[in-house]
């Protein structure tokens, strides 16, 4: 790539959309008939190492920045009424799945699970045990968790029950960046459910931190770094601030000018974040998540929602097998949401036996996510894995957004051409990098989508 190349180039913001998933619920439409029928869809589906999902709608509060299904609070016994829902679809989603059926990890997500009570964390164990059949005690099991939510004894149970990572949404350690989030904490706060974190005894502790909050600089972002360091805690996440629509912050703050001089910032802090993680001696897994070396890996990486044989329950779940992805309605705007969890514990057992929203998952559709999963990756995706699973090779299938992205110095030819890997520079632009690699239809559906 020559001076002259660069020169040329376009410029691309570096944050585009976070690729958590592949496609992006915006882009699943209604099922209907024999498509839509659990039973048939995990028929012929491998279900020896399948990965489970608990998604629990509830929060204390609503984060100025989340565009995540959930709600505030659970009055009236809604919490018991959703427990009482995620049994029934649970004995619908065992039917469907068979004799035989056995999972290689576990994951509460939300929302915040632990929002539910210790007695409530403990029925949602049983659920997974004896609803499904998932030994907690012998396969990973990770659980998101908020400050104010990690009482000595929800952690107990969880730590009794088989938990082997928690991993506590902290964001920041200045209390009037929290404030500035719409994030209402005390640091004091924070540090006390860290303690009573590591008093549990959960093998691994991951902390989530944001950047690119108003008024957010180097020195106060070396500082939150420093306090989560001081945990030594075995993963950090590192995010960058979105602000979407519907959210908090979206309502109420206008994006529409500086928008340059934001990327320009985030970029800043990431790259300074990094290079302060990687100078204590952490190691970079991905663009967000960042591992203390010798910590034990226990499923709670970001593999983890793009894994075929997702088997998920809750209303904001997904699920997928090797043809489909499947999930409830999708909603950002809360009295939306609030409208599809009492649809979802209205339930009877039969409605669950079928999909309601998804997405089929083509030849082509495949090669995406498995190109965008493995290449957001630190350590790259070796060109054998995708050879031996679909016939053809990266270069044959995005020749041209890869040349792309060659031409930007985001890969890093130096491994060979036996591994397709990114450079440092694209690692930093893999919220740019990851949505290139839509294809039309996800595109034009992701487009048509009627934000509510």
């Amino acid at each position: 790539m020559t001076s002259t190349d660069v020169a040329t180039t376009p410029a691309v913001r570096p944050y585009g959309q976070y690729v958590y998933a592949y496609p992006h619920k915006t882009a699943y439409r209604p099922l209907s008939g024999e498509q839509a029928s659990l039973r048939a869809l995990w028929a012929g589906e491998p279900k020896d190492a399948l990965s489970l999902y608990f998604h629990i709608p509830f929060c204390e509060v609503r984060c100025g920045f989340c565009n995540l299904f959930t709600r505030i609070g659970a009055p009236d016994g809604l919490a018991t009424a959703y427990l009482d829902a995620l049994e029934r679809q649970a004995g619908a989603v065992r039917e469907a799945l068979g004799d035989g059926a056995r999972f290689a990890n576990a994951a509460f997500g939300g929302g915040t699970p632990t929002f539910l009570t210790a007695p409530e964390l403990e029925r949602l164990c049983d659920l997974a045990e004896r609803g499904l059949g998932a030994d907690l005690r012998a396969i990973p099991l990770s659980v998101e968790a908020s400050p104010a939510t990690a009482t000595a004894d929800r952690l107990a149970v969880l730590a009794a029950r088989g938990a082997t990572r928690l991993s506590l949404g902290v964001q920041s350690f200045d209390d009037a960046e929290a404030r500035t989030a719409v994030r209402p904490q005390r640091r004091a706060d924070v540090e006390a459910a860290l303690a009573r974190i590591r008093d549990a005894g959960i093998p691994v502790l991951n902390i989530d931190l944001i950047y690119g909050i108003d008024g957010q600089t180097e020195e106060s972002w070396t500082r939150s770094l420093d306090a989560a360091l001081a945990w030594r805690p075995e993963e950090l996440y590192l995010y960058p601030l979105y602000v979407r629509p519907l959210t908090g912050l979206g309502r109420h703050r206008d994006r529409t000018s500086g928008e340059a001089e934001w990327d320009e910032q985030r970029l800043r802090l990431y790259r300074h974040g990094r290079d302060h993680l990687l100078a204590h001696g952490y190691e970079q897994v991905s663009m967000r998540m960042f591992r203390r070396p010798g910590a034990p890996t226990t499923g709670g990486g970001d593999y983890a929602c793009q894994t075929d044989g997702m088997v998920g329950l809750g209303c904001g779940a997904r699920s997928y097998t090797s043809t489909l992805h499947y999930s409830f309605d999708y909603a950002v705007d809360m009295h939306r949401i609030r409208a599809i969890i009492d649809e979802y514990t209205a339930r009877s057992a039969d409605d669950f036996r079928h999909a309601d929203f998804g997405w089929e998952m083509t030849g082509d559709e495949s090669r995406r996510r498995h190109l965008l999963q493995s290449l957001l990756q630190a350590e790259g995706m070796p060109v054998a894995d995708y050879r031996s699973r679909f016939g053809t090779t990266p270069g044959d299938d995005f020749t041209d957004e890869l040349a792309r992205f060659r031409l930007r110095g985001w890969l890093d030819d130096s491994a060979g051409p036996e591994l397709l890997r990114l450079s440092p520079e694209g690692l930093a632009h893999s919220d740019a990098l990851g949505p290139e690699l839509f294809s039309a239809a996800v595109r034009e559906r992701m487009a048509a989508y009627e934000l509510k």
